[in-house]
């Protein structure tokens, strides 16, 4: 999907009121979601080493952006994720089962595939991870978890809508949450691409989650890729939104259940990329010296998109756009920030 303006759109709030309202919401909603999974809020890095093993190497071509440091040995990398981080910190801090925190993830992703109306250079999301116990890995934990986060999205909704009446033309996010494997999804609508399958599932579900995301489905061909070293692949997924000011699927987040030493092994060797083994972080892991968690990301512009009733993500946050897109949403009277 390109940069595409609906028909007759118009912004239900103004520039002040959005900039109010997207703070608000943001405070509204990481308070529930902490309060729901039981997290608390901590301090990240905005970079960190690149031999340490730390940062996510998403679906390894994307390239990180590093720089060196005058009075520092070594090169930094501005962090792509904090899946592995939260879960050293987890650790360092001494955080027990039942227990986790929730941060604010700031990434410059250059060599995302597209701009449109979702997707930017500029990520920022709230990441999350909590200590689990053996027992908690499993695929009922992981819908239980999900539906906690779905709730606090629409309780969310809910008290802004109270609060901005102008809101209130905005359909009600659906709280029931379908569930459903990428396999199955494969099965369905084999002759589909994987956001093709969730765009057809979505238009009549409404709210989703696409279970196994990484590993290679009947096709031989994944729903999407997932590095191998923070999600286990069968016990992972994306929580997804229909939009219907866009008309389209509307990924939220993308979350899952960690590797364990035998998940990661098995993993590592599925992708060649075995030649991780020797970092800092994956010897941890797989020494298991980690505790195992869950965990994931919520994107932020992309939940005030969904609550402000937004066509374009550059009318919540402020990033570099291309000519065309300017041109387009300048032409509809749509402010980007």
């Amino acid at each position: 999907m390109n940069c595409t303006i609906p028909e007759g759109y118009e912004s239900l709030l103004n520039v002040y009121d959005t900039q109010k309202g997207i703070s608000l919401l943001k405070r509204l909603f990481e308070d529930r979601l902490g309060a729901l999974l039981n997290l608390y809020r901590v301090s990240a890095p905005l970079f960190v080493e690149k031999d340490s093993g730390l940062n996510d190497n998403l679906n390894g071509y994307e390239r990180p952006v590093e720089f060196d440091i005058l009075h520092a040995e070594g090169t930094a990398q501005v962090v792509q994720s904090l899946a592995k981080w939260k879960r050293l910190a987890l650790k360092r801090y001494n955080f027990f089962p039942g227990k986790g925190l929730y941060t604010d993830m700031n990434a410059v992703r250059r060599d995302e595939d597209v701009l449109d109306n979702l997707h930017s250079v500029y990520v920022d999301k709230w990441d999350w991870e909590k200590v689990i116990l053996p027992e908690n890995r499993n695929i009922d934990y992981l819908k239980s978890t999900v539906m906690d986060i779905v709730r606090a999205v629409c309780d969310t909704q809910d008290t802004m809508q109270s609060i901005y009446p102008q809101l209130q033309k905005l359909p009600k996010l659906n709280r029931n949450v379908s569930f459903i494997t990428a396999q199955e999804l494969e099965d369905a609508w084999p002759e589909l691409t994987p956001k093709e399958r969730e765009h057809e599932y979505l238009k009549n579900h409404k709210t989703a989650f696409i279970i196994g995301i990484g590993g290679a489905l009947k096709s031989g061909k994944p729903h999407d890729g997932r590095a191998p070293d923070y999600d286990d692949w069968d016990l992972n997924g994306d929580i997804l939104f229909w939009d219907d000011l866009l008309e389209c699927a509307f990924e939220l987040s993308s979350m899952g259940i960690r590797v364990d030493p035998r998940s990661l092994d098995r993993q590592l060797t599925i992708s060649g990329c075995d030649d991780r083994r020797d970092l800092p972080y994956h010897k941890m892991l797989l020494n298991g010296e980690l505790p195992l968690t869950i965990g994931g990301g919520i994107g932020q512009s992309r939940l005030s998109m969904l609550l402000l009733g937004k066509c374009h993500i550059g009318e919540v946050q402020v990033s570099i756009w291309d000519g065309e897109t300017m041109k387009k949403c300048e032409e509809a009277g749509v402010m980007l920030l």
